[in-house]
């Protein structure tokens, strides 16, 4: 009988060692749900990570406003993460490894948000996330902060109207049309459009390819001579569009809106080939999504809208303003 008395003794002593040790757990509020609502503790500092869904050099901009928070705001580290493949895979490597790290938030513009629901809500429940950019509605992240994308769709479409008063074929292009901020744009310029003589023919991807984009902008004009417009969504599809236009000698038979403010897409405003692109405000992207990222880990969620969503808004810009334009993006880059 001596060895059973021997083994429960063992037991209960192993059972109020692990008892003690979950109570401490629990009072330290170390779970992973204590993570948003605990205020910080002296000398801790918080990571916050910021990722976007390409390497275009739009994100340059976001990425002096994450550097700003950073500076202004005590006590927290921004982790810069760009997915080179801009995929959703290459965005799933990411956030499991920040996650393994032990991050306290993340700002993501997903890629593929409808797929990357489940991705997101598990990251959730580890960390705060925030999306920009590109919004995933249905998921558990505590906000977006980025553009109305469909009112930017529909200033592009206003903008279209202008170029072709008399209206005409006209292609799209995008990375891909899975981003809800893709969907949106599109969804906005055939609302601007409607009633118009301007026709879609269709919408090419390219996967944020650049070569790829180029290709399909060369392939469009070889296969519909009689194009009279083209719309780029995303950042690089402006510089690839111009370019291919430019080769083919069609300045002057095509009129192109772009999106954002690429030192290519500017140029083209500027000497004319770019009728006019609408820009964003990515400094605040990046700004804006730190800033409460760190407000929401200390327990302040009150800049949080009913709504879930901060809108920034765009920016028409011409030929007759793209001058002061490139004066101000210049200064936002650190440029002389």
């Amino acid at each position: 009988m001596q060895p059973v008395k021997a083994t429960r003794s063992l037991l209960s002593f192993v059972c109020a060692v692990l008892c003690a040790l979950i109570l401490s757990s629990c009072q330290s509020g170390t779970s992973p749900t204590n993570r948003t609502t605990n205020s910080s503790a002296p000398g801790e500092v918080r990571q916050l990570a910021f990722v976007p869904n390409n390497a275009s050099d739009f994100w340059v901009i976001a990425r002096k406003g994450t550097e700003k928070a950073e500076k202004e705001i005590p006590g927290i580290k921004v982790d810069f993460r760009i997915p080179a493949e801009g995929t959703a895979a290459d965005q799933q490597r990411i956030i499991d490894d920040l996650l393994a790290k032990g991050i306290d938030g993340i700002a993501i513009s997903p890629v593929d948000p409808a797929n990357q629901t489940a991705m997101l809500d598990r990251a959730a429940s580890q960390a705060v996330i925030v999306t920009q950019d590109s919004d995933a509605p249905t998921s558990k992240r505590e906000c977006y902060i980025g553009t109305d994308n469909v009112a930017a769709g529909r200033q592009a479409g206003e903008l279209l109207k202008e170029a072709l008063p008399n209206g005409g074929k006209v292609m799209v292009f995008v990375g891909t049309l899975d981003a809800s901020n893709a969907q949106q744009r599109y969804q906005g310029l055939k609302e601007a459009i409607n009633g118009s003589n301007i026709q879609i023919l269709n919408v090419r991807t390219d996967n944020t390819d650049r070569v790829r984009a180029k290709a399909n902008a060369a392939d469009t004009l070889v296969n519909n001579p009689d194009i009279a417009g083209m719309v780029g969504l995303w950042s690089y599809n402006g510089p690839a569009i111009v370019s291919a236009v430019k080769e083919a000698n069609k300045v002057d038979k095509v009129k192109i809106i772009a999106f954002d403010e690429e030192d290519e897409t500017l140029s083209g405003v500027k000497d004319g080939s770019i009728y006019a692109t609408v820009v964003q405000q990515p400094f605040e992207f990046g700004y804006q999504s730190i800033v409460m990222m760190a407000k929401v880990l200390n327990g302040d969620k009150s800049g949080i809208p009913a709504s879930k969503q901060i809108f920034v808004p765009t920016l028409a810009v011409k030929k007759t303003d793209v001058e002061e334009f490139i004066k101000k993006i210049n200064t936002l880059r650190g440029r002389s």
